[in-house]
């Protein structure tokens, strides 16, 4: 873990973004790996699993170290990520917004989240599918005391031919800018601000986009073994 070497990677990576906040995506990646990133000069970091927040993060982090979760939350396990995380980017269902308040009442918190919209309509992926859904759960939103609507998240297409991926991306990417604005227009007491768009593969097609974070994994860490996991 040459903390030069990430250092060098996180500058020449923000270098290109334009503003836009950089996460470390840290999934199957040990807790040394992630402050030697954090030494190298990243502050947010994003995990997929539950479990892997709970193995890294139970224990104290540095004040400005922000932890994310961003990938499909089970409702069984909500009560055991509100506690360690600064915001939940996956919100895809209004029984999860649900879950999510009761538990940081409980604690005392008011949960950041990111609704995720499904925008390439693919059946494995999460998120929502269309806008009324997501005005469903802007509504409840409004009516719940300790979550808070930032945002809105999506995940570029997967299911698709090498050769049409870019193109599709900046499709999908577009679509979640108009339901951005179609969200600020009938939303205007929410603060829609973040705007998570771009993984390692196609972050700047999420600049180029108006994303307001990338979240990238590969592109920091190297590529994953996903056999010791």
């Amino acid at each position: 873990m040459d903390i030069e070497i990430y250092r060098n990677t996180i500058k020449d990576i923000e270098a290109k973004l334009q503003g836009t906040r950089l996460m470390a995506v840290s999934k199957t990646r040990t807790i040394e790996e992630v402050m030697a990133v954090y030494e190298a000069g990243a502050r947010l970091f994003g995990e997929n699993h539950v479990q892997e927040i709970v193995a890294k993060f139970t224990a104290p982090r540095p004040s400005d170290m922000e932890v994310h979760m961003i990938g499909h939350l089970q409702s069984n396990k909500v009560n055991k990520v509100v506690p360690l995380v600064d915001m939940i980017e996956s919100v895809d269902s209004c029984s999860l917004l649900t879950k999510i308040d009761n538990a940081a009442k409980r604690i005392g918190k008011v949960m950041d989240v990111l609704l995720e919209v499904n925008t390439s309509n693919e059946e494995a992926k999460s998120g929502f599918l269309s806008e009324e859904a997501v005005f469903e759960c802007l509504d409840l939103s409004l009516t719940l005391e300790n979550v808070r609507v930032r945002g809105l998240m999506t995940v570029g297409p997967v299911d698709c031919m090498p050769e049409e991926k870019d193109e599709l991306t900046d499709k999908a990417f577009k679509s979640l800018v108009a339901l951005k604005k179609k969200c600020i227009e009938k939303y205007p007491q929410i603060d829609f601000g973040i705007m998570s768009m771009g993984m390692s593969g196609d972050y700047m097609i999420g600049v180029r986009n108006g994303s307001t974070e990338v979240r990238i994994g590969t592109a920091i860490f190297g590529a994953r073994d996903y056999s010791k996991k």
